[in-house]
C-alpha cells in the first residue's frame, strides 16, 4: 500500500481507471473487471463527472453511474478508495464555487454514496482565482463529503499558489496530483512540476499511464488494432521516440518473462513522487499485466535504459 500525500489514506498502488465504464465497457463487462481488480488486491478506482461525455448518446456522468450501481450491489464501499473530477463535465465546466459544489453533489448522487475519498480538479480553470476555488473544495472536506483533495493538468505556478493559500489560511490542501505522464510523455511533469510536488510533500497518480494503449506494445508499424483507442495510440507508433521505447520495453520485458504494459507501469512506479499510475482495462482478460506492473522491481540498469530510450 502506499500513502497519498500528508493524508492518512494508503491505496494500492495502482489505480483502475473508469473512463472505459460506459464507453467501451458496458456494465456487465465493468463488474466484471471491479470484481476481478478488487479480487486482486486492487482498490483505488479513478472517475471523473465527465466520464463518458463524448460518446454518442451519452451525456456524462456513465462511469460514475456504473461505479455506484457495482457498490451498491456488491456492498464494497468501505473497502475501495473512489477517486471523480469536477470541472469537465458538460454542464458543469470550469471551478466556480458554485460549480464545485454542484458538481459534488451530482457526483454523490450517481456514485450512491456520502463522502468521496479523493476529488480532483480535472483541469485547472485560470479564470477563478485559486482562492475561490481552494475556498469551495475546503467547504466539502469540512462537509464530510470529500476526504482528499487533488488536482489534475494544473501548472505549477497554481499548484504553488493553491497550496500556499491553503496553508496560510489553514484550510484543505491538494494532496495529489494527475499528471499527463508515462515514457512518452515526461516533459510536462518532469522538472519544476514534479519538484514542487517532492519539495511539498504531495504524490503523483499519472493518467494515460500506458499512453492510450502504446507502450502495451500492441500498436505497431504496419499493425491494425480495432480498437477505440487506436487513435489516440496512432500519435506515437512510427515516431523515432516510439519506436526507442518499444524497443527498450521488449527487451526487458523478454529478459523478465512479462508484458510490455507491465514494464512501463513499473517504470512509472519507481519514479519519485508517483504512488499509483492509472490504466484501465476493458476486459478482466486485460489486468493481469496491469498488475503484474505493481510486483515488478526494474534494476537500475533496466531502469536506466528505459530512461534512455524515452528521452
Amino acid at each position: 500500500m502506499a500513502r497519498i500525500g500528508t493524508s492518512s489514506l494508503d491505496v494500492f498502488p495502482l489505480s483502475l481507471g473508469g473512463n472505459v465504464f460506459g464507453w467501451t465497457a458496458d456494465e456487465d463487462q465493468s463488474f466484471a473487471v471491479l470484481d476481478a481488480f478488487t479480487a486482486a488486491g486492487g482498490d483505488f478506482i479513478d472517475t471523473a463527472d465527465a466520464y463518458s461525455a463524448w460518446v454518442e448518446g451519452n451525456s456524462g456522468g456513465e462511469s460514475e453511474t456504473v461505479i455506484g450501481h457495482w457498490l451498491a450491489k456488491r456492498g464494497r464501499r468501505d473497502d475501495v478508495v473512489i477517486a471523480t473530477k469536477v470541472g469537465s463535465h458538460p454542464q458543469l465546466r470550469g471551478l466556480r464555487a458554485d460549480t464545485i459544489r454542484r458538481g459534488a453533489d451530482a457526483s454523490l448522487a450517481r456514485l450512491g454514496t456520502d463522502h468521496i475519498d479523493v476529488y480532483y480538479t480535472h483541469r485547472d480553470d485560470p479564470d477563478t482565482p485559486v482562492e475561490e476555488i481552494v475556498t469551495a473544495l475546503d467547504a466539502l472536506v469540512k462537509a464530510g463529503k470529500v476526504r482528499v483533495l487533488g488536482a489534475s493538468n494544473i501548472s505549477p505556478e497554481r499548484l504553488a499558489a493553491s497550496l500556499d493559500f491553503a496553508e496560510r489560511e489553514g484550510l484543505a490542501r491538494y494532496e495529489i496530483v494527475q499528471p499527463h505522464y508515462n515514457l512518452v510523455e515526461r516533459e510536462a511533469y518532469e522538472g519544476a512540476a514534479a519538484d514542487l510536488v517532492a519539495a511539498r510533500g504531495l504524490s503523483a497518480a499519472p493518467y494515460a499511464g500506458l499512453a492510450a494503449g502504446f507502450l502495451t506494445g500492441k500498436y505497431r508499424v504496419g499493425t491494425q488494432v480495432a480498437s477505440a483507442r487506436a487513435a489516440g495510440a496512432s500519435r506515437y507508433v512510427g515516431t523515432e521516440r516510439g519506436e526507442r521505447v518499444l524497443s527498450a520495453l521488449d527487451e526487458v520485458a523478454g529478459a523478465r518473462g512479462v508484458e510490455a504494459g507491465s514494464v512501463a507501469l513499473a517504470w512509472l512506479l519507481a519514479q519519485r513522487t508517483v504512488v499509483a499510475p492509472i490504466a484501465s482495462a476493458r476486459t478482466p482478460e486485460q489486468l493481469p499485466a496491469l498488475l503484474a506492473g505493481v510486483q515488478l522491481t526494474l534494476t537500475p540498469e533496466e531502469l536506466s535504459l528505459l530512461d534512455h530510450a524515452s528521452r
